[in-house]
């Protein structure tokens, strides 16, 4: 029974973990990458559908991208989709058959708030492995009548270990958006 709450905590925190390191990738860096718009919704007759459903996303230069949709009726909901994204500053252009996003150069000052961003989903990630690890607890707290006192103590001290491994990989993956969005 500890192991089954040890398992599915460890899978949870890992799913965790990637999750963290998804959406640091959709905070820009200084080249256009097409994981920046990875969880743009498009309204897409009524619906908000993913961008990566409704059209393909190239870089044929360092900072232009360029969005190929599948329907050409969705090219103007695709544009205004790009255009509100939050925390990119972009203003795309369409020819009548793609949509061209030309990222502005990162000063420095918009690399200290991509930096603080990143920070912030960093800080999210972290509270969302230790919500996990505070349920696991309280399920391994429930077996205390089960199992016997060294056992729990035991399974808590296996807990905050893998507490300990996931939010330590959170920070190393957010060391390592940090000197990207620094490195100029």
């Amino acid at each position: 029974m500890i192991a089954d709450v040890l398992a599915e905590s460890g899978a949870r925190m890992d799913r965790a973990v990637e999750a963290a390191k998804e959406d640091f990738s959709t905070v820009r860096t200084g080249r256009a990458n097409p994981q920046l718009f990875q969880k743009v919704l498009v309204d897409y007759y009524g619906s908000p559908t993913p961008l990566a459903q409704l059209a393909s996303i190239n870089s044929p230069e360092a900072r232009t991208l360029i969005v190929t949709p599948y329907d050409k009726s969705a090219l103007k909901a695709i544009e205004q989709a790009i255009r509100d994204v939050p925390n990119l500053g972009v203003n795309p252009t369409n020819d009548g058959n793609i949509v061209r996003v030309t990222m502005p150069e990162l000063t420095e000052e918009r690399r200290k708030e991509y930096v603080k961003l990143v920070r912030s989903k960093g800080e999210d990630a972290k509270v969302h492995v230790r919500g996990i690890r505070r349920k696991s607890k309280d399920e391994l707290d429930a077996l205390k009548s089960e199992i016997g006192e060294d056992e729990l103590a035991r399974a808590e001290k296996e807990l905050d270990a893998l507490t300990r491994a996931h939010v330590d990989e959170i920070d190393e993956a957010l060391k390592r958006k940090e000197a990207e969005l620094l490195e100029v």
